[in-house]
């Protein structure tokens, strides 16, 4: 275990306002959002991360602050002792796109079984309150369109998505037992496409996928046709949407969707980056993947009745922002994406 900060974890301050956080893949994508996003409440909060996927790079702005503390830990072990008792926990340790999840399958697996274990024992040991971050994929190639919570699925259980899609749908199973037989408190989202800045050039994301390859001129890979859609929510509508599940009361029993209801082709997504960043590159095609969901959308209505919770980032003002910071990105150096980039289906 390796802690970088200068200053211990506490649990609380004066007011009693302040609450201390785990965040397990708090150096990711989405997890480095809520970190900023917790911090900026107030809250104590400790950063697990191995960095697998993690970067360092994603949280070091909020390094300087004295409530924020980084842990080098691979969740697949138990979380480590000398820690703070947490308040909260947020599970969110997980390779989230297939270019990473399909690299160490079985590792993906063990991540959502063992690492989810790892999480709900420490927060049996705390008395804390658990996030667990499901995902779309369980839902795998949908028969029911819009997606509701209800709707329970078309998954292979044998295909290259598996680990994944099944390593998911076991840890909703997992936390779901735990916390009742443990009496603790969790709470499950189903996290679907979402897109912002601090995404991995290189993670196979399709909208992560075309702005790099716009903005380095390279022709954009579709796969297939095109015509399979997507729903595209900007991360901090997806924050609010997690820290608002934490926060709600018993009539959130059950796993809810986050996710932006608005659907979009991806070939029609790829015109419009194209245009946005003014490039000129082509748009090839390469063969579809296999067990790629042509639709996907989810249905909010649980979210927004429950929750007051539904999106509010137009699709074109979070392109915007993810583009300008892509762009800063790759003016400072950083490592460009491969091309062509696998041929792996768009998380």
């Amino acid at each position: 275990m390796r802690l970088r900060n200068g200053n211990s974890p506490t649990l609380a301050n004066p007011s009693g306002s302040m609450m201390t956080v785990l965040v397990t893949g708090g150096a990711g994508f989405l997890g480095s959002h809520l970190c900023e996003r917790l911090i900026g409440e107030g809250h104590e909060v400790v950063c697990l991360d191995n960095f697998d996927t993690g970067r360092s790079a994603n949280v070091e702005h909020l390094m300087a602050g004295p409530r924020f503390h980084l842990v080098a830990h691979d969740i697949l072990s138990p979380v480590p002792e000398g820690l703070p008792r947490f308040d909260r926990i947020y599970n969110l340790a997980c390779p989230a796109s297939p270019v990473h999840y399909q690299r160490d399958p079985v590792k993906t697996a063990l991540i959502c079984s063992q690492g989810t274990l790892n999480a709900l024992e420490r927060a049996r040991r705390d008395e804390a309150r658990l996030l667990h971050a499901s995902t779309s994929e369980i839902y795998g190639d949908p028969e029911l369109h819009p997606q509701p919570e209800h709707y329970r699925g078309n998954v292979n259980t044998v295909g290259p998505r598996s680990c994944y899609d099944e390593g998911k749908r076991f840890a909703e199973t997992l936390v779901t037992d735990f916390a009742r037989q443990a009496g603790l408190t969790a709470r499950i989202v189903r996290i679907f496409n979402t897109y912002g800045p601090r995404m991995q050039f290189d993670d196979g994301r399709v909208v992560s996928n075309f702005i790099v390859q716009a903005l380095q001129g390279a022709p954009l890979t579709i796969y297939g046709d095109g015509s399979q859609t997507r729903s595209f929510c900007y991360v901090d509508d997806l924050i609010e949407g997690l820290v608002r599940t934490m926060a709600s009361g018993a009539e959130v029993d059950r796993p809810v969707n986050l996710g932006n209801p608005e659907e979009y082709r991806v070939r029609d997504l790829a015109e419009r980056i194209v245009a946005m960043t003014g490039s000129s590159s082509t748009i090839v095609h390469m063969p579809l993947p296999v067990d790629d969901p042509r639709r996907r959308r989810p249905d909010i209505s649980r979210a927004t009745r429950l929750l007051g919770w539904r999106p509010v980032t137009p699709l074109a003002t979070g392109l915007e922002a993810t583009i300008e910071e892509f762009s800063t990105r790759l003016a400072q150096g950083r490592r460009p994406v491969r091309q062509p980039l696998p041929a792996m289906a768009y998380g």
